[in-house]
């Protein structure tokens, strides 16, 4: 018997837990994925580092340059026919948006932008595309 089988045994239910970057692996791809896609326009999508953990001072400074709770992980800078740019936020399958999130998704779509939830790269790869298609 391994360990983690003894483990299992004696505590009753599965320890194996779930990778804790799922999030981070699911929106690496898609960067990746658009900078194949779209060499051209790769300066249009970026990060938006809102994430992580940061001491106090470090988080007081961000927040005194701009920093807002809730901003979409993924900015694609380019207007369609309908938006002004296209906002994606990242989840895992099981993943739910803050209250900060809901919030700042409520105000952005009013000023004509697009605002997603992608859970994997096939949802991210169907919203870009269909999105970059309306000109």
């Amino acid at each position: 018997m391994t360990f983690e089988e003894m483990k299992a045994k004696y505590c009753g239910k599965n320890i194996r837990k779930k990778p804790k970057d799922e999030e981070h692996r699911i929106q690496v791809s898609m960067v990746e994925w658009f900078r194949l896609q779209y060499p051209s326009m790769r300066h249009n999508l970026f990060a938006v580092p809102n994430g992580g953990r940061r001491d106090a001072a470090t988080g007081a400074k961000l927040k005194e340059e701009g920093v807002l709770a809730g901003v979409a992980d993924l900015i694609l800078l380019k207007s369609n026919r309908q938006y002004g740019a296209l906002l994606i936020e990242t989840k895992t399958k099981k993943g739910t948006q803050s209250d900060s999130q809901k919030e700042w998704e409520s105000k952005i779509v009013k000023d004509r932008y697009k605002y997603v939830v992608c859970r994997s790269l096939e949802e991210f790869i169907e919203v870009v595309n269909d999105y970059l298609a309306e000109k």
